[in-house]
């Protein structure tokens, strides 16, 4: 995997060295020597990954860091902070920061690596859901998900520990802040996960009934478990397993022995880094949902019915079934915008939505078609059993008037519709729209108010 790495830091051979080190893992580097030059390039153009150092003149490492995580541009990009402080405290004011990890010079290579390999890989997942979410935003369905930046984070919170005192130790700390929950066998955990909506997992390596990395791998596997951070507890000095739980899609670490300080601050960093992501996924289901929706009534739009149609006409002459399409108009509907106006108009369109969903099927496909056309398509239905159920409809729009929100308050209307049915081989959607449209305009010649069917079906 390789990655654009921005390097910062005010000695020059600090930062050859890094360059060497990450130019030679076919890193693709750039350099900065000030907080001022780092935050010039990031908005060149954001780099996959910052190495920070701390301790520079003007702006130290810390002040950096809170710019680039409260930039909306810039707050998805990790940082990394590679100092010579190793204290407690260090950590907890760079995590406090925004940063993602905390580096302590002479660095490992290994854990420079693999850390910078994790993190880099979970960025790419952010970004694709930043540029789905991006295409939404262009397209005017959604607005952008808010930054990382959130106070107050609240998480429900799965300990996988076998040591009870150790369980005691962490539910102590983070409650009661959190919800914290735990389980002590390999199944139970995975039980949990399955039935439980978590926040966050945090799985202890050094756990003596069963592995604590083939549990993160199973957990990585699971639908339930896929986008829930894990946290894990590593001994200090154990690298090959905190390479592997990295290597395998772990988001974070804490090292024995755990600073009560450290946790709740890494704890926050995740919970606030997944409620970005479950924005993000929420902004781009919303904006697919949107893009087939017919966003007044709540039926699928016409670009959707146009695509599905095809489908299920395949799907019916392969299964030699029958499949009825039915279109659907309001009559004299001009005069209710004319008389009423728009909003009432669409009062009007949203009731008969409405009654459309409730008198038709599962797996019928009710769309918009445009204006105050409507359209059903009704898989493995003949024209006898659609013409009874478009029957039905026409009667309920007669005799109930629809409520509207001003004088009169409600209004009596009709409908007039048009059916017609597949005929198998040879048969295309064009050829279906046309034959119902044609049978709808039938029903308006005739007086409106009436169903009418294809007149090749009828003959």
């Amino acid at each position: 995997m390789t990655a654009r790495v921005l390097v910062v830091d005010d000695i020059l051979s600090n930062v050859k060295l890094l360059e060497a080190k990450l130019t030679a893992e076919y890193f693709e580097v750039i350099t900065a020597f000030n907080g001022l030059e780092c935050l010039a390039k990031m908005d060149e153009g954001a780099p996959d990954i910052v190495l920070l150092d701390v301790m520079m003149p003007g702006m130290d490492g810390f002040e950096v860091c809170r710019r680039i995580k409260s930039n909306p541009k810039t707050a998805h990009v990790p940082v990394v902070m590679v100092t010579a402080l190793d204290q407690p405290s260090d950590r907890v004011a760079g995590l406090d920061a925004g940063a993602d990890d905390f580096l302590t010079k002479p660095v490992d290579d290994a854990a420079l690596f693999a850390r910078v390999r994790s993190l880099v890989r979970l960025k790419m997942m952010t970004d694709e859901l930043r540029m789905r979410e991006s295409t939404g935003q262009g397209m005017g369905l959604i607005d952008p998900a808010e930054t990382l930046i959130e106070n107050n984070l609240q998480g429900r919170i799965l300990v996988i520990e076998d040591r009870v005192e150790s369980v005691a130790w962490f539910s102590s700390a983070l409650t009661p802040t959190h919800e914290v929950s735990s389980a002590d066998t390999f199944e139970e955990a995975l039980v949990r996960v399955k039935g439980g909506d978590y926040d966050l997992i945090v799985v202890s390596l050094g756990m003596r009934g069963f592995d604590g990395l083939r549990l993160c791998s199973q957990l990585r596997s699971l639908p339930e478990g896929r986008h829930v951070p894990i946290l894990v507890v590593v001994s200090d000095g154990d690298r090959r397993k905190l390479t592997q739980a990295l290597e395998m899609g772990v988001n974070d670490y804490l090292t024995r022995p755990v600073d009560k300080n450290e946790l709740v601050a890494r704890v926050r960093t995740q919970l606030r880094k997944k409620r970005y992501a479950d924005r993000l996924r929420h902004n781009v289901q919303l904006s697919l949902e949107m893009a087939i929706t017919d966003q007044l009534t709540g039926l699928h739009n016409r670009r959707y019915m146009s695509r599905h149609l095809d489908t299920l006409l395949d799907n019916a002459k392969k299964n030699a079934r029958p499949l009825a399409f039915v279109i659907m108009d309001i009559d004299y509907f001009k005069q209710v915008n004319d008389t009423y106006g728009h909003d009432i108009g669409d009062e009007v369109l949203k009731e008969f939505a409405a009654r459309i969903a409730a008198n038709t099927r599962g797996i019928d496909l009710a769309c918009r078609y445009g204006g105050e056309e409507f359209v059903v398509a009704m898989p493995d239905t003949d024209m006898a059993f659609a013409f009874n159920i478009a029957e039905r409809l026409r009667q309920s729009i007669e005799t109930t008037p629809v409520k509207i929100s001003r004088a009169p308050h409600q209004l009596n209307i009709t409908i007039s519709i048009g059916i017609a049915q597949a005929e198998g081989e040879g048969d295309d959607a064009d050829k279906l729209l046309h034959r119902a449209d044609q049978a709808l305009y039938r029903a308006k010649r005739s007086g409106r108010n009436k169903v009418v069917t294809d007149a090749a079906q009828a003959a």
